[in-house]
């Protein structure tokens, strides 16, 4: 028998999941500012959704998995696991500020989930993830 192996790509292609310029920035700006130096990554997640459809989310992360794939920004990468990647293809992150506050963005976010996209932020009050 012979033995299973991953033959798929772990690259992220933009097409899978976008950042904008503003995202991007941000992103940099927030990972210089952790004090841990093992923390070169942020991963973007979805979590279970209740009534509201799923949750979208990012943290940092200093672990890669081997069904993570990974997108190289200025500086810093990115994570997404496979069962993630499945609801996050075809999602720009943006980074949005306005007179009421700022907030990364989840653009064209899985409709079937139901949920809003939209993120308070990495290194929130909810232990560092989005709030």
């Amino acid at each position: 028998m012979a033995q299973a192996t991953s033959d798929y790509s772990t690259d992220l292609a933009g097409s899978d999941l976008a950042l904008t310029a503003m995202a991007s920035e941000k992103m940099l700006e927030l990972l210089n500012q952790v004090e841990d130096d093992e923390i070169k990554a942020i991963r973007v997640f979805v979590s279970g959704g209740g009534c509201g459809g799923m949750g979208y989310g990012m943290t940092f992360t200093d672990t890669r998995s081997e069904y993570d794939s990974v997108r190289s920004e200025n500086g810093f990468d990115v994570y997404v696991d496979a069962v993630a990647l499945n609801f996050l293809r075809g999602v720009e992150i943006d980074y949005v500020e306005k007179p009421t506050g700022a907030s990364f963005v989840f653009n064209n976010a899985f409709a079937m989930t139901g949920g809003s996209g939209t993120c308070g932020g990495c290194g929130g009050a909810s232990g560092g993830g989005c709030a």
